[in-house]
């Protein structure tokens, strides 16, 4: 029911997902909005009834077979100018009943083209967090060359801490591993400068956690050192750690650039026949290099740190973005991003609080 053509383009985009990459499509939402869009042929009814208490087994639904689709009730939905505060009160949000199933095992990932905030407040509301992990972050999709760069954080947090950061850098080189292929990623921290002593308190120490040894058994970091605004699309390293202020903003910075320049080189084939005349023997490189700088065919952001795939698709996606966000969501899954992103952590440490009850302290494992 999200983003800015929905529910026609989410639909759309969940038909040509299931058609295309064979997996199993479960819209949440009003059914008789939904199945305004939907082929008769294509809808399986609402989906079965599981009793209180009990948690079906994980792919429990793909017994109808791939390829298909079918509907969950929500009552509810949220508009893209609400807030993340709309989470609290809409518990019957389509993006909330999603969650719910992919935390009850009868989904196994979660695509919304809806509000960022909204989305990120109602994952962490309906989904746990991972054991150990801070706070959840975005990794999104830079358009480089040889291959694709992973920025995150995205927007999730925009005040973190240098440990968050630390582990933004674990969700990222997890999430390249298993989107991009990328074995070893290659792990930059963006700042202000390329010298280990530049930027602000946050990015200084950060970069010491990064350059250090990692502690409590997670796995050892990649790190290149620090990178600066003219590198993201330089494709110097593969994941790009930042906060998710600056991370946003860099984004937004990157997809306005991107598009200025596609349109001037638009203007330019089109200035002249001479130039229409030799764009004819470019055509194969041209559709490559719009495709690489589209951000609908990166499927959308991904929200990491979560107990479920959880991905983030633009509010003004086509169907053809909700499809290659589906696709990406279907991709994540069965890369077991969640494990992966377990094992780079490392065994969970016990931290014992203090608290004050009284005159007498207690501690709380």
């Amino acid at each position: 029911m999200g983003g800015d053509h929905g529910p026609a383009q989410v639909v759309a985009g969940a038909l040509a997902a299931a058609a295309g990459s064979g997996i199993h499509i479960v819209l949440t939402g009003r059914p008789s909005q939904l199945r305004l869009h939907l082929p008769r042929t294509d809808v399986f009814g609402d989906p079965p009834a599981v009793p209180r208490g009990e948690r079906p087994p994980s792919g429990s639904w793909d017994r109808r077979g791939p390829g298909t689709v079918a509907i969950a009730a929500a009552d509810d939905s949220i508009s893209m100018d609400e807030g993340a505060l709309a989470s609290w009160r809409r518990p019957r949000s389509s993006i909330a009943v999603a969650c719910q199933l992919v935390r009850r095992g009868q989904a196994d990932a979660v695509v919304s083209a809806g509000s960022t905030g909204a989305i990120v407040t109602t994952a962490r509301l309906r989904l746990r967090a991972l054991p150990g992990i801070l706070r959840p972050a975005i990794a999104a999709v830079l358009p480089t060359q040889p291959g694709p760069t992973v920025l995150v954080d995205a927007g999730a947090i925009a005040d973190p801490k240098p440990e968050m950061l630390l582990q933004f850098a674990q969700l990222g080189v997890a999430y390249a591993q298993v989107a991009h292929g990328i074995a070893d990623p290659r792990v930059g921290l963006l700042t202000i400068g390329s010298e280990p002593g530049k930027g602000n308190k946050l990015a200084r120490r950060a970069h010491e956690l990064l350059a250090s040894a990692p502690a409590h058994g997670g796995l050892p970091i990649n790190f290149s050192g620090n990178v600066e605004g003219r590198d993201l699309l330089a494709g110097a390293v593969d994941v790009i750690v930042t906060d998710g202020f600056t991370g946003n903003v860099a984004l937004k910075a990157v997809e306005g650039a991107t598009a200025f320049a596609a349109a001037q080189v638009r203007a330019a084939l089109q200035g002249s026949a001479a130039a229409r005349f030799g764009a004819v023997f470019q055509r194969r490189a041209l559709r490559d290099l719009a495709a690489r700088m589209d951000s609908e065919t990166y499927g959308g952001a991904a929200l990491l740190g979560l107990e479920g795939t959880v991905v983030i698709a633009h509010g003004a996606s086509s169907a053809h973005g909700v499809a290659s966000a589906c696709t990406l969501a279907g991709d994540l899954a069965r890369g077991q991003i969640t494990e992966k992103i377990r094992e780079r952590l490392g065994p969970v440490r016990s931290t014992l609080f203090l608290r004050r009850h009284g005159d007498h302290p207690q501690y709380l494992p």
